[in-house]
């Protein structure tokens, strides 16, 4: 395992998220902040509690992850894409650096810069509703590992994007209204029988609910249900990138 090779790449892409700081953690606070304003204080006030669970506490799992995908998919997705269309992917892949290595350095910055954002978004729900953490393990577990994966995820986004448009395509028109209808802001509980079948198929649900699940103990589907899709997910995505860098594909034309 090339240690320096990893430190090297890993600290470069969090050097650059430093040099960016409003466009990378406070823009993402202060838009996330703007749900706590309206769904937490003000509209959260005037509803009646989920679960048990006060409606604005409710939701901020939801809206940390809504934040955590889309930057964890964001910042890996855009940090390999760079070196792709600056030309300096070659030099990368012609260096005596494995797959493994490469996406140690590149996923590990970027799932180090969601966890940041997420601890923080934390921190800001604090000022705008009363919340408790009942599994604080299980909730840093779960923020780790739903890190990561999307960090991978965008990786895979950033190894097939052919231009900037593509980089925010799935993040757009897929993760966002997934989180959305994955109970970012409800109990699937409320809806219909036949919908509430429907929405577990949304991969989201999972990821939301076993968060969830960590702060009030409280959750739609079983949280080793939701580790297990998350770790699956993860090891999926891992041979993907294992296959792209073997055969090349998008990396060589």
């Amino acid at each position: 395992m090339n240690i320096y090779a990893i430190a090297a790449i890993y600290r470069f892409e969090m050097a650059r998220t430093f040099r960016t700081l409003m466009q990378s953690i406070a823009s993402p606070v202060l838009s996330t902040s703007l749900y706590f304003v309206v769904f937490g204080a003000a509209i959260g006030s005037r509803m009646g509690q989920i679960d048990g669970v006060s409606y604005g506490a409710y939701i901020i799992p939801g809206l940390i992850m809504l934040s955590l995908l889309n930057e964890s998919i964001s910042n890996a997705s855009f940090g390999i894409y760079m070196p792709k269309w600056a030309g300096t992917i070659f030099e990368l892949l012609s260096a005596p650096v494995s797959f493994l290595e490469v996406v140690i350095g590149y996923v590990g910055a970027a799932a180090t810069k969601s966890m940041m954002l997420g601890l923080l978004i934390l921190l800001t729900a604090r000022l705008f509703v009363s919340y408790e953490i009942a599994h604080p393990v299980w909730m840093i577990g779960f923020l780790v590992l739903t890190s990561v994966t999307f960090s991978m995820f965008g990786f895979i986004i950033g190894l097939w994007a052919d231009d900037f448009q593509k980089l925010q395509v799935i993040p757009l028109m897929v993760i966002t209204p997934l989180t959305f209808l994955g109970g970012s802001f409800y109990s699937i509980k409320m809806l219909p029988p036949v919908w509430q079948k429907i929405t577990l198929f949304n991969p989201v649900v999972y990821l939301i609910n076993g968060f969830r699940w960590s702060f009030y103990g409280v959750s739609d589907v079983n949280v080793l249900v939701s580790a297990g899709v998350t770790f699956g997910f993860l090891l999926l995505c891992l041979g993907v990138v294992w296959w792209i860098f073997r055969t090349g594909y998008k990396l060589r034309s």
